[in-house]
């Protein structure tokens, strides 16, 4: 097996796959972590994972929720696979952390300099990770402390960190960055818009703007399980949401008949952002013809949703939820500083404790 030292660089980053010859990184079952930086590369000191909800959910629903155990299933999938790409999810999660080198083709092209504090806004599921050891494991947020290297490719995206936002909020927040950029695309002045999962960090971003989007004039419902929880009741305290509904989304009937009932029309854009899967036809039964799913939940089936509308004759567009957005980290933190009641509760629930 070559190494990535003998094989030919390339922009998106194709020298480091190993498994299998022709993939592309992200698709690869296993890639070289060497932590040394090559012409076109960026090496990073990685402090904090920030695991995609979907993967983290099914890593702890398997260890029981026991930090030590996480760890150690973290650890087994990045010896294995070379970056934290889950097996069974297939999906990753994003990094902080500071530029150690920039590879020589890049200086002078990219700016960034070493010691720059920045935010990976790539999938760890394409990521080059090499993990020495980690040091803490927060279940309730899905954020892993660290200490080890990654590599950025040329291709790769980042964020410098901001000054005005904790990092771990800033990595919270960015973390799910494409969701309140493709929700400013998608709904317009007037339109009821419905957020399933709309609790979550994902949601909540996504409710506020939608609000901003669909204005006095349009409706946003938003969808969870536990309509007394602390981030339900803010959306609604703050009008993110005009009207929350409990529901399973797994639950298809109950919950569109719930939606129908506020808003007998449905929808005309809904936002798909659970961690669990079996969602899509909650999503596709909720939203009138002709109208918008987007699909921002990394536990989406893409076969469940396809066949499932066709199997109930409902001409929706459904759309992949596509982590990167132009603009969408500025996006997603300027929606943090425009509300502080939730900027409040990203940075009592995800700010560094010292």
């Amino acid at each position: 097996m070559s190494t990535v030292s003998e094989r030919k660089i390339h922009p998106l980053g194709t020298h480091r796959v190993l498994e299998p010859a022709g993939a592309m990184p992200q698709s690869a079952w296993k890639i070289d972590n060497t932590p040394v930086a090559r012409a076109n590369e960026i090496l990073c000191d990685v402090e904090t994972l920030n695991v995609d909800s979907a993967s983290f959910k099914q890593i702890a629903d398997a260890c029981d929720r026991d930090p030590a155990r996480i760890a150690e299933h973290i650890l087994g999938i990045v010896g294995e696979r070379g970056k934290q790409h889950n097996p069974v999810t297939g999906s990753g999660g994003m990094f902080i952390g500071s530029v150690a080198e920039v590879g020589e083709a890049l200086r002078g092209n990219v700016a960034l300099q070493p010691g720059d504090r920045i935010a990976s806004l790539v999938s760890l599921s394409l990521t080059p990770l090499h993990v020495e050891e980690i040091t803490r494991v927060d279940v309730a947020t899905g954020r892993v402390w660290i200490r080890g290297k990654a590599i950025l490719f040329e291709s790769g995206i980042w964020a410098k960190l901001p000054a005005d936002i904790d990092e771990n909020v800033a990595l919270a927040v960015l973390d799910v960055a494409g969701a309140p950029a493709q929700v400013k695309r998608l709904c317009k002045p007037g339109q009821t818009v419905v957020v399933i999962g709309a609790a979550g960090k994902s949601g909540m971003l996504s409710c506020a703007e939608a609000r901003r989007q669909v204005g006095s004039e349009g409706h946003v419902i938003g969808v969870v399980p536990h309509p007394e929880s602390e981030s339900a009741q803010l959306i609604l305290s703050d009008h993110l949401v005009d009207t929350l509904v409990r529901a399973d989304a797994r639950d298809a009937l109950e919950l569109s008949e719930k939606v129908a009932g506020v808003v007998p029309a449905l929808a005309d854009v809904t936002i798909n952002c659970v961690n669990v899967p079996a969602t899509e036809m909650a999503s596709i039964l909720c939203t009138k013809d002709d109208g918008i799913v987007y699909f921002f939940s990394m536990s989406t089936s893409f076969t469940a949703a396809a066949l499932g509308a066709e199997g109930v004759g409902r001409d929706v567009t459904m759309i992949i939820g596509n982590g990167y957005a132009k603009d969408h980290a500025e996006t997603a933190l300027q929606t943090l500083r425009d509300h502080p009641h939730l900027h409040d509760y990203f940075n009592a629930k995800y700010a560094t404790k010292h």
